[in-house]
């Protein structure tokens, strides 16, 4: 489900060139899986190395001639390939798609502190590396927060959101009190002993993988995880407030709400959407792995949010453009 608030300004052409597409309309699609041939990963992978941070994989999904660019920000201890796999393709018919990894997070930066200032300064430097002007930053859960410091400190480069299953905090004032005074002493036994702790890490990972063709895909992923790095990123999330700036943000944005969600409650997601000016909210009934266990259902509500964001997005731009 969607609110249209601007239900009259959008032509039946969309200003992207492409068909405008409401959520109801993406939902005809077929599902299509990414592709996980060699082949096919090795034309879309590509490392690239920051100035002075070092290697990281981005994924760089060619879309239409001259289709806008989604900027994919997967959640806390994830990859791209886990939260965002199924929606490749889909995503693709509409977009050029880039992906990354987080730092401590499978293929991303290593780093000895997580922040998630750092993350969105390295999306929007892996955007310059690949000749990307500007994009919509999808995030999830996590990926959020991100997307949305994006926009604040890398404004020219956002030209819209679309913020899934996340909200302006993501722990109350006592828990976020408590993990800030636990996480320096967990992390420093991670560091101490990574290797046991990563398989910690992937056997819980695999243990709650929602389908057993999914195990070995898990550990895979979730092989190139630090640790101790999971740990501060748990920190640096319970400590994240957007409550003061976010009603600041100035592009098109939708939020995708997880109706079913116990982790971030649909209510908190909603009064983020209510924060935002002129957001608009799509709703899939799914907790908290919806993106992964409820595909069918949130793949093609985003590629709704998504097009919707592009048109509203490429309609400001000719309001504003000089004549």
């Amino acid at each position: 489900m969607a609110n249209a608030p601007l239900p009259n300004e959008l032509p039946s052409e969309s200003p992207t060139g492409f068909p405008s597409a409401p959520a109801a309309d993406a939902a005809r699609e077929p599902l299509a899986h990414a592709a996980d041939a060699p082949d096919m990963r090795r034309r879309v992978e590509h490392e690239i190395e920051l100035e002075g941070l070092g290697t990281t994989l981005v994924r760089d999904i060619p879309g239409p001639e001259g289709a806008p660019t989604v900027m994919l920000l997967h959640g806390l201890g994830a990859t791209a390939r886990m939260n965002w796999g199924p929606c490749f393709r889909p995503l693709s018919r509409h977009f050029r798609v880039l992906s990354v990894d987080h730092r401590g997070h499978g293929h991303g930066l290593p780093t000895r502190r997580f922040r998630l200032e750092e993350c969105a300064d390295d999306a929007a430097a892996i955007a310059a590396a690949r000749a990307v002007d500007r994009f919509i930053a999808v995030g999830w859960s996590m990926g959020g927060t991100i997307a949305s410091l994006l926009w604040r400190r890398h404004a020219a480069r956002v030209a819209g959101l679309v913020l899934c299953a996340t909200g302006r905090h993501f722990v109350a004032k006592p828990a976020a009190r408590a993990l800030h005074m636990a996480s320096p002493a967990v992390a420093g036994l991670a560091r101490l002993a990574p290797s046991v702790a990563r398989a910690g890490v992937i056997r819980r990972a695999v243990a709650r993988a929602p389908r057993d063709d999914l195990k070995d895909r898990y550990r895979r992923e979730f092989s190139g995880h630090d640790p101790a790095a999971l740990v501060h990123a748990v920190r640096a999330l319970s400590g994240f407030s957007s409550h003061d700036w976010i009603s600041e943000i100035d592009v098109p944005t939708a939020c995708v709400v997880t109706t079913r969600d116990g982790l971030v409650p649909a209510s908190r997601q909603r009064r983020l959407a209510a924060a935002i000016p002129g957001a608009e909210t799509f709703e899939v009934e799914g907790d908290h792995s919806a993106c992964v266990t409820r595909a069918d259902d949130f793949v093609p509500t985003l590629v709704g949010a998504c097009r919707r964001v592009a048109d509203r997005a490429a309609l400001e731009a000719r309001h504003v453009a000089p004549r």
